[in-house]
Order: C-alpha cells, then structure tokens, then sequence
C-alpha cells in the first residue's frame, strides 16, 4: 500500500491515571502456539521464610513478531545505557604536568 510518500508518525493516548506507571521487579515470560504473556510483578525479597509474597501489576500478550521487536528495541536501548553507564563511570585522567 502506498501512502504517497508522507512519513506516518504515531499518535498515542496516555490516560492520566496510568501516567505514573507501574514499578515491576519481578517478570515471567510464558508462551503458547499463538502469542507470548509477559506478566510483570512486585516481590517482597525481604521476607526471609516461607513463601515469598508478590503482586501482579501488569499482564501484556504479544504475537511472536512484536515479541522479536521488543527483545531488538530492548538490547538496542540496554547497549545505549550500558555505553553511556561505562562512560560516565570511567577514571579521571591524572592531571598532566605542563
């Protein structure tokens, strides 16, 4: 389909309420036939007997393809933020004696 040549750009709505997001240190990745389920959670990992409690704060279901283009924008977006973490983290050159 040929859309004459104008760049298409996405024009996406974000509710109030979900402005804030949601905080997730715990993921499971689970897949069938059809798609792939990521569910996001929140894990009490200071409880140190018995079963640890968590919260589901988020489910998403993708097809296999959008599962591929998450996983490449995710290790494009984590070798940026890993380059510029090195870099700020590098040692100060001495000073050079004139």
């Amino acid at each position: 389909m040929d859309d004459g040549g104008q760049e298409r750009q996405l024009n996406i709505h974000l509710d109030p309420e979900n402005l804030a997001g949601v905080y997730a240190n715990f993921a499971n990745i689970s897949f069938s036939d059809y798609e792939f389920t990521l569910t996001f959670a929140r894990i009490d990992h200071e409880i140190e007997e018995g079963d640890i409690p968590g919260v589901v704060v988020s489910r998403v279901n993708v097809s296999a393809r959008f599962m591929q283009e998450l996983l490449d924008a995710m290790q494009d977006s984590w070798s940026k933020w890993s380059t510029r973490e090195g870099i700020k983290n590098l040692p100060e050159a001495p000073p050079r004696d004139s």
